[in-house]
């Protein structure tokens, strides 16, 4: 393993991933963020046109680097150019938007290959506000879908929040892969203390 590792934030528009990566990167986050022409699908002011890109140093003295994907599915060719080599991907749902298990359902079947390998963990945002769907109605999406991933509320500006959801997806990898040969020796104890 060289040392860098990479793992995706994706989501709908608005549904945190700029916010997730500038909470926990040690580094000021790069972005590609242009001017929204698309208000059907939120009301943000600018958007994420090609990516977003941070990093953690964790204890093993490795790179994680953090990427966000695009959320409008017109820039959704981008996305499997950045998921090639990626360890896992963290869904970031807006509860809020009018159908999130739609959204859901579009980001499963957009990360199939990282979800079947149980490399996937799903962060519900907004719960506070809109309670519904529950995340029991995320679990029973994900069973109809024939996934088992882990699904936690989430607030993306949050830094505790954002490095509890990475703890359980690299133990989640950990559990799931080959440690040894996909990991590189990394271990997800410890990633808590990155950047606090």
């Amino acid at each position: 393993m060289s040392g860098e590792l990479k793992l995706l934030f994706a989501g709908a528009m608005g549904a945190g991933k700029t916010t997730a990566i500038r909470a926990i990167s040690e580094i000021a986050p790069i972005t590609t963020e242009a001017t929204n022409g698309d208000f059907t699908e939120c009301d943000k002011e600018e958007t994420t046109v090609a990516m977003d890109y941070g990093e953690i140093t964790l204890p093993t003295g490795e790179k994680l680097r953090l990427y966000g994907t695009p959320g409008q599915a017109r820039f959704g060719f981008m996305w499997p150019i950045l998921a090639a080599g990626a360890l896992g991907v963290v869904i970031l749902i807006d509860n809020s938007r009018p159908d999130p298990l739609a959204d859901l359902e579009l980001y499963i079947d957009a990360f199939r290959a990282l979800a079947d390998a149980g490399a996937v963990i799903v962060g519900v945002g907004h719960m506070e506000s809109c309670p519904r769907p529950s995340l029991e109605a995320y679990a029973e999406r994900l069973a109809a879908l024939d996934v088992v991933v882990p699904v936690m509320p989430a607030d993306a500006r949050r830094h505790s929040d954002v490095v509890g959801m990475l703890e359980i997806l690299l133990q989640q990898i950990e559990a799931t892969w080959a440690y040894d040969e996909v990991m590189g020796g990394v271990s997800a104890c410890g990633l808590m203390g990155a950047n606090s």
